[in-house]
């Protein structure tokens, strides 16, 4: 017996052991099917109360767009209302497509359906481009003949109209008949934006989440509205009933079946502690580091505001829409008006009233985005007192933190004084000019004296002439003598008219004082100092020569200074020639080449002896001259009007013959700038002017 109870002992165990494992398996199912009953219970609560968000949302878009379409449908009712005059009609037609932007396109219509105005929607591109209108009103034309029939607004079906780069949408028609006294007088006729009526109509709540459509029965899509792509999961379709047209809004919701539940399952109390205890912490430690943040920021404020408040240069903020919304004290100061009085200001009171229509045409430019010069501008503001003063303005883009535009920063500079500054030098400059003039022609009297001389003497020749064959009794009737007369009389008539072009020429030099930049042939500029220059080459025997390019170009200058210019030159080459130039190689050059398409090069040749190179050094340094007579402006004088035009002044020593270190003469050539409708030259030259011996 006890060796027969052995085995039974050894398996003893066996049942308990399974036993445990089907208590565990049976544990373990019941919460896997508790976990998945709940799983499936709350996947079901998800997925019903997404559905009720969709139904919900279906109803609210069908309720809004009804709305939306009645208050569009008495907008047009009132277009039609005393059958108003045509551009009246249009102004409040164009009124109500800009505060309905689902309108396209609206028209009226005579009692025969033939337009007679229509105005299109400035927000969208024009429609009935690809295709007439008149190819497309199939679906307006019915929509009327329902409308006159019924007595009220009536829709037609939808239709596609295509647009330019293959592109299209689809629309709708509405027509609303006028009516007078039971007649029909006419009709109002709107095209609707299927597509554009979902995005003004639906709010934005829905169509963040949700997509829209307006789809036919088979399920073509008509148009579309919303930010994300439905996923087919949770839909609602609603019936859209209008007079003549019926259409099926659905809302497709952009989120897909439910697969995590945190706020069932695994939401437990013991996680939901740790989540607060650690949320707290975060809250804290968000909390401290928004003080240390907020601390820093009004220190930085703080310190930014007491470096716009020293500042000396005056700031200015403005929006998008040329509003004021900073100045800074400097600013106040410099206009004398007050921050209150300037802030919100779209027309500023320091804007001179003769100038505010310039100065908005230029602010609406601004306001479209055009960047400003990174150079600055200038303009002219005015103080409270009325005074006028200039100032320098550089603006730039104002940027917030997310990096939007949201308006423009200037800096304005008081440059009245610089400005002021500017006019004394300009008018010291002038009256320096004028005194090298009027230097110029004393130097030269002695030259118009001897000029004038040789006409004089000339006139009280003919004159004595004149007078003794009057006196003469004998032939004083005769043929002979009257012919003498009249020869004397003539002689006498063109030494006169001699000695006034001579008078003319320095009377001219001396009073001119324009000072506009013109156009002006170079052959016009030459010729007109030329009868100064040739008194004083006439008294050496000098030859002038004239080597200009055909065709002759154009410069653009001041006339007055650069008559100045060429007179001091070729003054300055004749005297280098009269005591060290023997006379037949007296020879003055005057040259002009067109070098660049921009440029005009003038040259003034001598055949002197050149300028000595201790000379040269200081040859353009005011008041300094080799003459005991001089001055020492002209050529200091020639260097400034060159310099002002864009152009250089400059000089060379025309060399020798080959082994020979002494020069043979010198050239001045100084640059212009060419006018627009100037020519290269060729390259031929012909001397317009070679006087042998100018007596």
């Amino acid at each position: 017996m006890p060796a027969s109870t052995t085995p039974s002992l050894a398996s003893a165990p066996r049942p308990s052991r399974w036993r445990r494992a089907l208590l565990w398996g049976a544990l373990v199912g019941l919460l896997l099917v508790a976990q998945s009953l709940l799983v499936w219970l709350t996947l079901d609560y998800e997925s019903n109360r997404a559905q009720e968000q969709v139904d919900a949302a279906a109803a609210v878009s069908i309720g809004d767009l009804r709305r939306a379409l009645g208050r569009d449908l008495q907008s047009l009712q009132a277009l039609t209302w005393n059958a108003p005059p045509i551009l009246e009609w249009r102004a409040d037609a164009s009124d109500l497509l800009r505060s309905r932007r689902e309108l396209l396109r609206i028209e009226r219509r005579d009692a025969g359906m033939r337009v007679e105005s229509a105005v299109s929607s400035p927000f969208h591109a024009q429609i009935f481009t690809q295709i007439p209108r008149d190819s497309m009103e199939f679906e307006a034309q019915l929509a009327c003949t329902n409308a006159r029939r019924q007595g009220s607004p009536s829709y037609s079906r939808s239709y596609f109209v295509p647009l330019t780069g293959g592109m299209g949408q689809e629309v709708v028609d509405v027509c609303l008949p006028a009516q007078v006294a039971g007649e029909t007088t006419g009709y109002i006729v709107a095209t609707f934006s299927l597509a554009q009526l979902l995005n003004e109509v639906v709010t934005p709540e829905v169509t963040r989440a949700h997509e829209l459509s307006f789809v036919e029965g088979d399920g073509t899509r008509l148009a579309r509205a919303g930010l994300p792509r439905g996923l087919g999961v949770f839909r609602a379709n609603r019936v859209l009933d209008l007079p003549g047209l019926t259409l099926q809004l659905r809302v497709d919701s952009g989120t897909g079946s439910p697969r995590l539940i945190p706020n069932l399952t695994v939401a437990l109390v013991l996680s939901l502690s740790l989540a607060l205890g650690v949320v707290v912490w975060l809250l804290a430690r968000d909390v401290r580091r928004r003080a240390l943040a907020e601390t820093a920021l009004a220190d930085a404020l703080a310190t930014r505001r007491a470096m716009e408040d020293s500042l000396v240069t005056g700031l200015r903020a403005r929006d998008l829409q040329g509003r004021i919304t900073y100045v800074n004290p400097a600013f106040c100061n410099m206009v004398g008006f007050s921050a209150a009085e300037l802030i919100g200001q779209a027309t500023p009171p320091y804007w001179p009233p003769e100038r505010v229509q310039e100065y908005t045409a230029r602010q609406q430019v601004r306001l479209t985005g055009a960047p400003p010069p990174r150079e600055g501008y200038e303009t002219t503001f005015m103080r409270r007192n009325g005074e006028r003063f200039a100032v320098m303005i550089f603006e730039a883009p104002l940027v917030d933190g997310h990096g939007q535009h949201t308006g423009w920063m200037s800096t304005a500079l008081d440059v009245s004084a610089q400005r002021s500054v500017e006019e004394l030098s300009r008018q010291q400059q002038e009256r320096l000019q004028a005194t090298a003039r009027l230097a110029t022609v004393g130097e030269m009297a002695s030259l118009l004296s001897h000029e004038l001389n040789q006409p004089l003497a000339a006139i009280a020749s003919y004159a004595t002439g004149s007078l003794n064959l009057m006196n003469d009794e004998r032939d004083a009737d005769s043929a002979e003598t009257r012919n003498l007369l009249r020869q004397a009389a003539q002689r006498i008539a063109e030494q006169a008219e001699r000695a006034g072009r001579v008078i003319k020429s320095v009377h001219d030099f001396v009073r001119r004082r324009e000072q506009a930049r013109e156009a002006i042939r170079v052959d016009e500029l030459i010729d007109s100092v030329l009868p100064l220059a040739r008194l004083q080459a006439r008294k050496s025997g000098t030859r002038i020569e004239l080597d200009l390019p055909t065709p002759l170009p154009r410069v653009v200058c001041d006339r007055t200074m650069l008559e100045q210019v060429l007179l001091n030159l070729t003054r300055n080459g004749i005297q280098a020639m009269e005591t060290t130039t023997p006379l037949p190689k007296r020879e003055l050059t005057i040259r002009v080449r067109q070098t660049h398409e921009r440029w005009v090069t003038f040259a003034v040749i001598d055949n002197g002896r050149g300028v000595p190179t201790e000379v040269a050094q200081r040859l353009f340094t005011p008041f300094f001259t080799t003459r005991p007579e001089g001055m020492g402006l002209g050529l200091s004088l020639c260097r400034t009007v060159i310099e002002q035009h864009g152009g250089l002044l400059d000089f060379q020593n025309l060399p020798g013959p080959a082994g020979s270190a002494r020069p043979v003469g010198a050239e001045f050539r100084f640059t212009l700038p060419a006018a627009a409708a100037s020519h290269t030259s060729t390259g031929a030259t012909l001397p317009r002017e070679t006087p042998q011996a100018l007596p």
